[in-house]
């Protein structure tokens, strides 16, 4: 397994801490936090970049490349929001979350990717798993006063996965340009946030910590290496495993005592786990090839 794939792994995983740290951020409102987590983001890759003696000529790239990453950052967050504020959280969520379904599908249409059915297969059974931990195993009601959420809901979904593989089409711009998307993203939420919503700092030093927590991993770190591994790694499998994320996020919170431990996510850790062996199937059988010739070349 490439390094770039096991990065997109550690997006997963800090993704899966959103949740928590969100919680612990107290009621900051979303534009204001979008602000200040990808202020810090910004700062991670500016060090970064000085850490490397890197110029900051690589933020010399053509509008294409900008109006991607500022699209995927901050439009994927704007529409979150909208979303969340149209439509019952549940709903939007798992309508959001049909992101890592659709990059698997769409993967088909990239250059020198191939979909099997495995993979789409996969990432459905991650798709179950998922809505299994967003409702909490209850019906949906749907509901016509809530169509304006669940576009945006879509739309979000959409933004994401488009990112995410267009991204794939620009494998020869270096990952340091996340920090421009980042610095971009941080003023444009500044301008929602003035627009829209009013001022609440964090209570406290846990919620200034959770802010900071937010804009070092799940809402900053992760778009860097997420940035990488979807430039550069397996793409099909990343977007399955991506359902691994509401499940983490789920547990995490079960540790810590904020979410209540059910047999719905007993069934969803089954669905999610099932669908990610089934997208990995080629790896699993390459690493069984090179078992079988290391066994033969020893016999022999």
């Amino acid at each position: 397994m490439s390094m770039a794939t096991l990065l997109g792994f550690s997006a997963i995983l800090m993704w899966a801490l959103l949740a928590l740290f969100t919680s612990a951020s107290g009621t900051v409102p979303p534009f204001q936090l979008n602000a200040m987590t990808f202020t810090v983001a910004t700062v991670i890759g500016l060090v970064y970049l000085r850490a490397r003696g890197r110029s900051l000529l690589v933020f010399r790239q053509r509008p294409a490349v900008w109006l991607l990453g500022v699209a995927g950052l901050f439009g994927y967050h704007a529409f979150y929001f909208g979303a969340l504020r149209n439509a019952p959280p549940a709903q939007a969520s798992l309508i959001a979350y049909l992101w890592p379904l659709l990059i698997v599908l769409g993967s088909a249409a990239l250059p020198g990717e191939k979909l099997r059915w495995f993979h789409g297969v996969g990432a459905a059974l991650g798709l179950s798993g998922a809505a299994l931990i967003i409702t909490g195993g209850g019906d949906i009601a749907v509901s016509a006063a809530y169509v304006p959420g669940y576009v945006l809901a879509g739309f979000c979904a959409l933004t994401w996965s488009s990112y995410s593989l267009l991204s794939r089409r620009f494998s020869d711009v270096p990952s340091d340009i996340v920090t421009g998307f980042c610095l971009a993203t941080a003023a444009l939420s500044v301008v929602a946030h003035v627009l829209f919503e009013t001022t609440v700092w964090p209570a406290d030093w846990v919620e200034w910590l959770a802010v900071l927590g937010l804009g070092l991993m799940p809402v900053g770190g992760a778009f860097y290496v997420w940035d990488y591994a979807v430039k550069k790694g397996d793409i099909q499998l990343i977007g399955a495993a991506s359902y691994a994320a509401p499940l983490l996020s789920t547990l995490i919170l079960i540790a810590s005592g904020q979410a209540a431990f059910s047999g719905a996510i007993v069934v969803a850790a089954v669905l999610i786990t099932a669908g990610a062996c089934l997208a990995a199937l080629p790896l699993f059988m390459r690493l069984l090839d090179t078992r079988l010739a290391a066994k033969r070349s020893s016999a022999g």
